[in-house]
């Protein structure tokens, strides 16, 4: 497989990011507004797609910015910063285009890298909730004439309100295979509802999704086995990111209100809170802690870059072994970012007052949010599966599945 030149020259980070800070400033502007009002960022999310920003990843000759994993994770994390909401809505676009980036050169890839590079976006929809036994797929795809009729629902389908396709997860009606089945979102057979109803990250788009005799086009059923092998750490990759960014935004919240904070104790150790050491040295241990979570993620994004190169390569052994160690990693970084990021969330009020507990500052959405999209993937298990290997040697799943357990009838 022949590499792109726009992937073995690296493109200068500080010059890509430039782009797109403008953008991400006036995001930051109106997050606290959209999160008091629960206002979806239909309009931010219209900036980002001006900007190319769903394009950064695809080759320089293609219409993209021909950025790396790293430099994907270091801009999720800047507009993470500004709104954690974007950046987990974006998740499933990314996913979708990392996943034609892994695929066949050919007409079929063009197209699609194409659309990106015009600013396209695609949602997901993964997830069906309910009766579905674990494994299950309930949502058909069924051949019909020229093209394919797409029947089903999804839920936790985030983004997809933004998107123009929906990467839909579903069984063949023929064959009973398993496949994506990339649908556009401007027919009637496509219903998409925002009601999703989590205490934290309330504004990514999420919700339920109906298929209802939608059209997929012939070309845009693909088999899923062929999906890009680092798929599950790259999905924890963005959460991470997002985490990250919560921490940055709680850095630079913690900041400005001891900075600007005029009221003391008579017990506290200064004239004003700036100038306490004992207020101080939370906000530097809050800094330290925002600072190790980015660089694990960094640390992270490296693995997947290298399941990337090994691709591009064309050499199966040493990509296997390199998901390995991505998915290891990404692993490893959601349990200790998560820590660190919900533990700052926390500490944050003990360098403030009573006041900072109050709904109109708007404070809690950090830790509310931060626990949201830890609570994606449970923990627990990611400890479980590390120790494992670390013990054991046993490979962790690379492909993991959610359902109705055995032996539950309902």
């Amino acid at each position: 497989m022949t590499i792109h030149s726009s992937f073995t020259n690296a493109v200068d980070y500080d010059s890509l990011a430039a782009r797109f800070r403008p953008i991400f400033a006036r995001i930051s502007q109106g997050a606290e507004a959209r999160e008091r009002e629960r206002s979806l960022p239909v309009e931010q999310i219209g900036w980002l797609k001006q900007a190319g920003f769903g394009a950064v990843r695809v080759p320089l000759e293609q219409g993209g910015a021909g950025a790396s994993l790293v430099q994907l994770v270091r801009l999720w994390i800047e507009l993470a910063e500004a709104d954690s909401n974007l950046t987990q809505a974006l998740r499933g676009h990314f996913a979708f285009v990392e996943d034609r980036l892994n695929a066949p050169p050919g007409p079929d890839r063009e197209r699609w890298l194409a659309r990106f590079a015009d600013g396209q976006l695609v949602g997901n929809g993964w997830t069906e909730v309910g009766a579905p036994a674990l494994g299950e797929v309930q949502t058909r795809v069924t051949p019909e004439g020229e093209h394919w009729r797409l029947d089903g629902a999804k839920y936790y389908s985030t983004g997809s309100i933004f998107a123009d396709w929906i990467d839909v997860y579903a069984e063949r009606a023929d064959t009973g295979g398993k496949v994506i089945a990339v649908v556009s979102t401007h027919q009637p057979g496509v219903q998409r509802s925002d009601d999703w109803d989590g205490f934290g990250q309330r504004t990514t788009g999420s919700g339920t999704t109906l298929f209802e005799g939608a059209r997929v086009e012939r070309g845009d059923v693909i088999d899923f086995a062929s999906r890009f092998v680092y798929q599950t750490a790259f999905y924890q990759l963005n959460l991470v990111s997002v985490l990250v960014g919560i921490g940055r935004a709680i850095e630079r919240d913690l900041s400005g209100q001891v900075r600007d904070r005029k009221r003391v104790y008579s017990h506290g150790n200064g004239p004003r809170a700036g100038e306490d050491p004992q207020v101080l040295q939370v906000v530097g241990q809050i800094s330290a802690q925002v600072y190790a979570a980015e660089a694990v993620a960094i640390r992270a994004a490296e693995a997947a870059q290298r399941v990337f190169d090994a691709h591009l390569a064309g050499d199966v052994e040493a990509r296997h072994a390199a998901n390995v160690e991505a998915e290891l990693a990404s692993a490893k970084a959601q349990l200790v970012v998560a820590e660190l990021v919900l533990r700052s969330a926390t500490e944050l009020f003990d360098a403030l007052g009573a006041s900072a507990v109050r709904v109109d500052q708007l404070l809690d959405r950090h830790w509310r949010n931060a626990r949201t999209a830890a609570s994606h993937n449970p923990l627990i298990y990611k400890a479980r599966i590390i120790g494992d290997w670390a013990v054991n040697r046993t490979e962790p799943p690379l492909v993991w599945k959610v359902g109705r357990g055995f032996g539950q009838t309902s």
